[in-house]
C-alpha cells in the first residue's frame, strides 16, 4: 500500500512538474492571415492630420459604422500625440489598417502593409503657404532670415510640398530660413496668426475647417503661395489581415457617400469620398519623393 502512494505522488509530481514547463514555454508569433470572421480587436490608425480630440470627433463615427456593419469584429480608432509617434506605431506594424500620409504610405509598404484604398478629392492634397495680411511679405524671398511654421518634418502636403515650393522659388530652405516643427496643423496655423512665424504650412482641409470654426481670426491671414497636387492620403492594412474582411472594410468606407449618413460624416473631415486605390496609386508620391530628398533635404522612404 506504502509503495503504491510512493508511486502516485511520483506520478502527480511528474504531471505537476510537466504541466509547469507547457506554462513557461515561449509563444511564437502567427504570421499566417487572420481568418474574417476572427473577433479580436483591429486598430486603426489615423494619421496626426488633426489633434487626438478633433481627430476622434470626425473618424469615431466612421469607424463605428464600419464595426456595425462587419458583424463579429471590432474596430478600435487609436490617435497619436504626433508625427514620430504614429510613425513609430506604423512601421512596428502594431495598426491593423491605417490611413497615412502619402509618404507614410509608400513607407509603409515596406513594412508589412498594403495600399486597398485612399481618400478623394486629390485637388486639395497641395501644400498652402499662410501669411499675415498686415506682413507686407510680398513673394518668396522675402522669407529670407524669418521663420517658417510646419506641422511635422514626414507631413508631405503640409512640410515637404511646400518647402519644395520655397525652395524652386529662389529660397535655400536649409539655410535662408528657420524651419519650425510644431507638432500640428492647428499649431502650424496658430503660431502665424500670433506673429511668432512670418509663415506657416498646412494643407486645405485643417485650413477649411480652421476658416469655418474662427472666421473672425481665419480672416487675419491669407494663401499667400499654394503647391501642385498629389495623390491623397491612403489607406493600408496589414498583410496577414484576411483579405475578406478588408474587402468588408473597404466596402463601408467606399459606400459612404452613397447615403445621407455616410455623406454627413464625410461632410465633418471635409472631403467628398473615400475610393479604391492600390500601391501602383502612389508611384507618383515616389517620383516627388525622389526629388525632394535629392534637392531639397534627405528624406528616407
Amino acid at each position: 500500500m506504502q509503495t503504491s502512494k510512493r508511486w502516485l505522488a511520483l506520478l502527480v509530481a511528474a504531471l505537476i512538474a510537466g504541466c509547469g514547463g507547457q506554462e513557461q514555454a515561449p509563444l511564437q508569433p502567427e504570421f499566417s492571415a487572420r481568418p474574417a470572421n476572427d473577433s479580436r480587436v483591429y486598430v486603426v490608425g489615423i494619421h496626426p492630420l488633426h489633434n487626438p480630440k478633433r481627430l476622434f470627433e470626425v473618424y469615431s463615427p466612421i469607424i463605428k459604422h464600419i464595426e456595425t456593419h462587419i458583424p463579429g469584429s471590432t474596430f478600435k480608432l487609436e490617435a497619436s500625440r504626433n508625427y514620430d509617434e504614429f510613425d513609430k506605431k506604423l512601421y512596428s506594424g502594431h495598426f491593423d489598417f491605417a490611413m497615412p500620409n502619402p509618404y507614410q504610405t509608400v513607407r509603409s509598404l515596406k513594412h508589412g502593409y498594403r495600399v486597398f484604398g485612399k481618400m478623394g478629392d486629390d485637388d486639395d492634397f497641395r501644400g498652402i503657404i499662410l501669411v499675415r495680411k498686415d506682413s507686407g511679405i510680398q513673394k518668396v524671398t522675402d522669407l529670407k532670415g524669418k521663420k517658417v511654421a510646419y506641422p511635422a518634418a514626414t507631413a508631405l502636403a503640409a512640410t515637404m510640398m511646400p518647402q519644395h515650393y520655397l525652395h524652386t522659388h529662389g529660397l535655400d530652405v536649409n539655410r535662408d530660413i528657420e524651419n519650425l516643427y510644431v507638432g500640428s496643423q492647428e499649431s502650424s496655423i496658430m503660431n502665424v496668426l500670433r506673429g511668432h512665424v512670418a509663415a506657416a504650412a498646412t494643407w486645405p482641409v485643417p485650413w477649411k475647417i480652421f476658416s469655418k470654426e474662427n472666421p473672425e481670426l481665419a480672416q487675419q491671414l491669407e494663401i499667400k503661395w499654394q503647391t501642385g497636387t498629389l495623390p491623397n492620403n491612403g489607406w493600408v492594412a496589414r498583410k496577414d489581415i484576411a483579405p475578406e474582411l478588408v474587402a468588408s472594410f473597404a466596402t463601408q468606407l467606399f459606400d459612404l457617400n452613397t447615403h445621407a449618413q455616410g455623406r454627413e460624416m464625410l461632410a465633418r473631415l471635409p472631403i467628398s469620398r473615400f475610393e479604391a486605390a492600390s500601391d501602383a496609386t502612389y508611384q507618383p508620391v515616389i517620383e516627388y519623393l525622389n526629388e525632394f530628398s535629392a534637392t531639397v533635404r534627405h528624406i528616407e522612404y
